[in-house]
Order: C-alpha cells, then sequence, then structure tokens
C-alpha cells in the first residue's frame, strides 16, 4: 500500500520536518529526537532571553532619560527596568537548574549548535 506523498512504501512523512529529523524518528525513536531537539532549544530560549533583557533594559533607560521629570513616565520606566532585571534573575535562575540538572544527569543540554555557530 503506497500512502499519499510518501517517499517509502507504506511509511508517511512529515514535510514539516527535515530529513535527518524523520530519519531520527524512523530509526533511534522519539526518546533520542528529543534528547537531540531539546538543547538547542533550551540554548535559543537563553538568547532570546538575553535579547529581550537588553531591549527592555535599553528601552527603560531611554524612557527614563526622556521623562523630563514626569512622574508618570518615570515610575513607568522605573517599572520597565525593574520587570527587565527581574526577568534576568529568572533567567539565571533557570540556567542554574538546568546546570543542576546536567550534573545531575551527567548530559550536555546547553550546548547550541547552529551550524557554523556552537555557544557551549
Amino acid at each position: 500500500m503506497k500512502l499519499a506523498g510518501s517517499g517509502e512504501s507504506g511509511s508517511i512523512t512529515n514535510p514539516v520536518l527535515s530529513d535527518d529529523l524523520q530519519s531520527i524518528l524512523r530509526n533511534e525513536g522519539p526518546a533520542s529526537f528529543f534528547t537531540k531537539f531539546i538543547p538547542p532549544l533550551i540554548g535559543l530560549g537563553f538568547v532570546v532571553g538575553i535579547i529581550i533583557f537588553f531591549f527592555m533594559f535599553v528601552l527603560g533607560a531611554i524612557q527614563w532619560i526622556s521623562s523630563g521629570g514626569d512622574k508618570a513616565a518615570l515610575e513607568g520606566a522605573r517599572g520597565k527596568i525593574s520587570n527587565a532585571l527581574v526577568g534576568l534573575i529568572v533567567l539565571f535562575l533557570v540556567f542554574a537548574i538546568v546546570t543542576l540538572i546536567e550534573q545531575f544527569f551527567g548530559t550536555n543540554i546547553l550546548t547550541l549548535d547552529l551550524g557554523p555557530l556552537r555557544i557551549e
């Protein structure tokens, strides 16, 4: 029986996943898929979190500088800066927890490998 859109007889392929991910799912199973998929996702989440912190902090600083003595604008800027700092602290706590999990289970979760860019 040949299914529509399948490369092989009797198999269904997902057009969203690359051929490498499909072969991992087919040959090694879902556990291996998640061990290869989750670490880059976690690393990318940390990078996105740092970028968001930086922009929120800079926007709060610009709002603080341009408030011109207006108490409402100054409070808004102070709130934006403090929220950015709290977000950074939460990000560092998550990093510490993930590092603890890495040490406990002896695995490497925080390696971000995007081709030529490899962050460890």
